[in-house]
C-alpha cells in the first residue's frame, strides 16, 4: 500500500499582503455600493410610489431638449442654489430681475411636513439662505400668483430648518393640505388644489392671472435630481 504525501506550503509575506489588499478592495467596493444604493433607491422609490400621481404637464411652447451635460442628477455644471438657474432658456435679464435692493421677507408654514415659519425672501436669489419668492409675482393675499422656490435633496437628508433640504419631502403633500403664510402681520391660509411636474423649459408656471389669489411652490423632482420641476398650486381659503 502506497501513500502520497503533499507538502503544504506556508503562506509567504507576499501572499499575505495580496490577501489583505483584496480584503481592502472588497471592503471599499461594498462601501461604494452602499453609498450608490442610498442615492439611487430614494429616486426609484419616488418613481414607483409617488411619481404616478403627478401629471406630466407638457407645454407645447416649451418643447426644447435638455443639453448634453444633463444626467440622471441633472446638469452637474449648474449651481441650483441660485434661483436664476432653475428654468433654462429664460430670456429675462436675470441680473436685473433679481437685483432688487428691497429684500422684504415673510413666513411660510406647512403643518403636514412640520415646516414652521420658514423665511421667504423677496428680492433675493440665494436658496441656501431662505425660500425665495420669484420676482414680479403677486404678494401673498393679493390677486395673482405668488411663486415660491425651495431647494431639495435626497429625502433622507430632509431637515425643516435647513434651506438646502427644506422642500425635499414636498411630494408627500396632497390636495386639501394647508399652507400658511404670515405676511405683514396677516395670516393667509392656502389650500392645495393640484400637484404636477413640468420640464425645466416650461415657464408657464410663473404666469400671472388676476382673477384669483393663488400660491405656487416649486422644487426639483425627483428629490435629489434636477430633471423636472414639481409644482404645488394652492388657492387662498375663503374665511
Amino acid at each position: 500500500m502506497s501513500y502520497l504525501y503533499i507538502k503544504k506550503s506556508l503562506p509567504t509575506a507576499k501572499s499575505k499582503s495580496l490577501a489583505k489588499k483584496k480584503k481592502f478592495a472588497l471592503f471599499f467596493l461594498l462601501i461604494g455600493l452602499v453609498f450608490f444604493l442610498s442615492a439611487i433607491f430614494p429616486i426609484l422609490k419616488f418613481q414607483f410610489q409617488y411619481a404616478f400621481k403627478f401629471s406630466q404637464i407638457i407645454n407645447p411652447l416649451s418643447l426644447k431638449s435638455y443639453n448634453s451635460s444633463q444626467s440622471i442628477l441633472g446638469d452637474v455644471t449648474t449651481d441650483y442654489t441660485q434661483i436664476a438657474n432653475w428654468f433654462v432658456d429664460n430670456s429675462t435679464d436675470d441680473n436685473q430681475l433679481f437685483s432688487s435692493t428691497d429684500s422684504s421677507t415673510y413666513l411660510l408654514t406647512i403643518p403636514k411636513l412640520k415646516i414652521k415659519d420658514a423665511v421667504v425672501t423677496i428680492g433675493s436669489m440665494d436658496l441656501k439662505k431662505s425660500l425665495i419668492q420669484y420676482p414680479q409675482t403677486a404678494l401673498p393675499g393679493q390677486l395673482g400668483n405668488a411663486v415660491v422656490f425651495g431647494h431639495s435633496v435626497l429625502p433622507q437628508f430632509f431637515n425643516s430648518s435647513n434651506y438646502l433640504t427644506i422642500f425635499s419631502t414636498l411630494y408627500k403633500l396632497k390636495q386639501g393640505d394647508e399652507i400658511i403664510i404670515n405676511y405683514d402681520s396677516v395670516e393667509y391660509k392656502y389650500i392645495i388644489d393640484e400637484m404636477f411636474e413640468v420640464k425645466p423649459t416650461d415657464l408657464s408656471v410663473l404666469e400671472q392671472r388676476f382673477d384669483q389669489k393663488n400660491l405656487t411652490l416649486i422644487t426639483c423632482s425627483p428629490p435629489g435630481t434636477y430633471l423636472r420641476r414639481l409644482i404645488i398650486k394652492a388657492s387662498l381659503a375663503v374665511n
